[in-house]
């Protein structure tokens, strides 16, 4: 349908627009599973259990979970109870923590590097 005086170069913004807007509509959820059978959308930094400002970086891996975090900003324990708390996501046991030593430590000063091992 056409309207007098109206192109259709001069819709292609409005039906632009209207496509972009169309297509933000609607779940965003994924049904992506991570190692283990952890949904893809678990938020990751919450499940450790750690308060939210302690942690930098939660991350499944090949051998289990790397978790970097400050140990300044966490209560104490806190490496074995995140550990605890992300090998349960997985149903599964601590088998062991590694602290890896940090490359370069003034990238960021204080935090520390776990690896977590589930049984």
């Amino acid at each position: 349908m056409m309207v007098p005086g109206i192109s259709m170069t001069d819709l292609r913004p409005a039906l632009l627009l209207g496509s972009l807007l169309l297509s933000g509509c609607g779940e965003r959820a994924t049904e992506d599973i991570l190692r283990g059978g952890i949904p893809a959308r678990t938020d990751l930094h919450q499940a450790s259990t750690l308060p939210p400002d302690s942690v930098r970086t939660v991350a499944r891996r090949d051998f289990g979970w790397r978790l970097i975090y400050r140990p300044a900003r966490a209560p104490a324990n806190a490496g074995p109870a995140a550990a605890s708390a992300l090998c349960g996501l997985e149903r599964r046991a601590v088998a062991r923590i590694d602290q890896i030593p940090r490359i370069d430590p003034l990238a960021d000063p204080g935090a520390r590097i776990i690896d977590i091992y589930c049984a």
